[in-house]
């Protein structure tokens, strides 16, 4: 329920980030979510001397961890200067099975031939949700320099998944968030020093302040706690799984916001997606 939940934020935050890239460079934006982030969590954590003292013992892990989820969104960021929405919605949906072959090798967790084709039904579904049906569109698909450089951030997200597992030492998870936001605003800060972007948070006004609040709250903080708590319970692989449900969710949410009806030519991929989903959940749970 956690990831399921956390999935749902995620979608929301199409929305949010909708209004505002037009508004502040993708790369502020975020950077603007982490700080505004740290600075909700900081009376929480530093008001508590058990809490603070985590920090010095978590931050170091955290930094590693941050710097995968970072390099994702620089990846991203600079992916669609060159590439479209749609092929990076496209490539996202290899992050579960590269994330599954990754935690093959690292926590030698198996990928059955059932299993594998489970992966394999969840990324048609996807496709037929991202695609609408459109045969023709997707054949059309090609990958250009961005698509390339957008697969290798997918991969970090796959590595974020990872070291989140793998680096975890029975952090308290709020400590755990915090030293990631942390983590995540330095190599944020850093990366826009190496591209050179203006920060322009003066620029969010009106409206977009509550966008810019539901991207810190929502999609920042609690989506950050909820991934890291469930990934450590269920696994990289099993947490990762749920990318499948994206359009999904994001098509849900348009109905109920903005009175978007669901076309009915993406139904069936929204069902394949559901089943395979909940399939990849049916699995043993991972050891740990």
């Amino acid at each position: 329920m956690y990831v399921l939940f956390a999935t749902f934020l995620v979608a929301g935050s199409f929305l949010a980030s909708q209004k505002l890239a037009n508004v502040v460079n993708p790369l502020s934006l975020t950077l603007l979510r982490f700080i505004g982030a740290i600075l909700i969590m900081a009376p929480f954590i530093l008001v508590r001397k058990s809490l603070r003292d985590g920090i010095f013992k978590t931050l170091p892990r955290a930094l590693i961890i941050s710097l995968f989820y970072s390099l994702y969104f620089m990846g991203m960021f600079e992916a669609l200067k060159v590439t479209t929405v749609l092929n990076t919605g496209t490539l996202y949906t290899l992050v579960p099975l590269m994330t599954a072959i990754l935690a093959l090798f690292i926590f030698k967790e198996k990928i059955s031939f059932n299993k594998l084709i489970v992966y394999l039904v969840g990324l048609v579904g996807t496709l037929w949700v991202i695609f609408k049906g459109d045969l023709n569109l997707l054949l059309s698909f090609s990958l250009n320099s961005g698509d390339y450089i957008f697969i290798i951030g997918s991969f970090c997200m796959c590595c974020y998944s990872i070291s989140i597992k793998l680096l975890y030492r029975n952090d308290n998870p709020l400590v755990l968030v915090f030293c990631t936001l942390i983590g995540g605003a330095f190599w944020m800060a850093l990366g826009m020093l190496i591209f050179q972007k203006p920060l322009d948070w003066h620029l969010v006004q009106g409206n977009l302040i509550y966008n810019m609040l539901y991207l810190i709250i929502g999609t920042t903080i609690i989506t950050l706690f909820l991934y890291q708590k469930s990934t450590v319970i269920l696994g990289p692989s099993k947490v990762m799984s749920y990318i499948y449900l994206n359009p999904v969710a994001v098509a849900v949410l348009l109905l109920l916001i903005d009175n978007k009806s669901i076309e009915t030519i993406v139904i069936p991929g929204i069902i394949i997606t559901s089943i395979a989903t909940f399939l990849l959940q049916k699995d043993k749970k991972v050891k740990r």
